[in-house]
């Protein structure tokens, strides 16, 4: 077999891994696949006929590209996103697929690539593919041209990153986990009754002037309401997950990978949700810590 065929059934062959690496480095999809076609040119022009380890190598120069696209990114600033219009979901773009965009960042895990996206790009880099992906760091430290005792210590940065901080206090952690993730469960499946009961009657959401957005700060006072509030934003909800928020459990909305807004819970005593912050101010959102729960 002639080795451009070889390497094209090779490339395809290796195709979903390495979309994989580039979705965890860019955190979008369509951005991923621009990065495989990018990747796919340089490497039908490259001399691999000496390469024992193609899904290794092919890995390595996806790796570069998603470097320089996160290079690019970085140096553009980009400004935070703005509210959609009506009948368009945040974080949707032309040619998007909502629906993969928000099971690929479930599968992932939404928090840790809201994580990622505040990572350098060699940090994000170096952590993703070796800690996700198995890459030595004597592969990794050439592409970002440092020593390997430099790109680990890039990854071991990354790392405690992702896990965050010191945790808040919290009598129950485990007891506030399950309530978030039932919020969000019933949210998601548009189940009122399910929501409603998760509240307390004397509940109060607060959101900032943003999240509509409005002249004023929402103040919305009482189980039913709060809770058709929730089922206005469906369809934000399949941006959302359960993330560490300032050292407890609470929800992140990130398109694209990137932080949106945040909901913060107090729960009673009785299990119940007493009151709820959202919070999509950017520079509010700068000063949130946000990190990945344990399982």
């Amino acid at each position: 077999m002639d080795e451009p065929r070889n390497l094209t059934e090779r490339f395809e062959e290796a195709r979903p891994h390495l979309r994989a690496v580039a979705y965890r480095m860019l955190g979008s999809l369509s951005e991923a696949d621009d990065a495989l076609q990018e990747s796919w040119l340089r490497a039908s022009r490259a001399d691999t006929t000496g390469v024992e380890n193609l899904t290794g190598w092919l890995t390595t120069v996806v790796g570069r590209v998603c470097l320089n696209m996160l290079r690019a990114r970085q140096s553009r600033r980009e400004d935070p996103f703005e509210i959609q219009p009506p009948g368009r979901s945040a974080g949707q773009e032309e040619g998007d697929d909502p629906e993969q965009e928000a099971l690929m960042a479930d599968s992932v895990g939404l928090a840790l690539l809201v994580v990622l996206d505040t990572l350098t790009p060699a940090e994000r880099l170096a952590f993703v593919l070796h800690d996700m992906f198995a890459v030595p760091f004597d592969e990794i430290a050439p592409m970002i041209e440092r020593t390997p005792a430099a790109a680990r210590q890039l990854a071991s940065r990354a790392r405690r990153r992702v896990k965050g901080g010191t945790p808040a206090p919290d009598a129950d952690p485990a007891r506030r986990r399950r309530v978030v993730d039932a919020f969000l469960a019933a949210t998601r499946g548009g189940n009122f009754e399910a929501l409603v009961a998760l509240l307390h009657p004397d509940v109060v959401l607060r959101a900032d002037a943003m999240v509509v957005p409005s002249p004023e700060p929402i103040v919305v006072r009482g189980a039913v309401a709060v809770a058709r509030g929730a089922m206005a934003a469906m369809g934000r909800a399949r941006f959302t997950g359960a993330a560490l928020v300032d050292g407890a459990a609470g929800l992140a909305m990130a398109p694209r990978g990137r932080l949106f807004l945040v909901l913060t819970f107090a729960v009673a005593d009785d299990g119940l949700i007493s009151a709820i912050e959202v919070i999509a101010d950017p520079e509010q959102l700068h000063r949130v810590d946000i990190a990945v729960l344990d399982a």
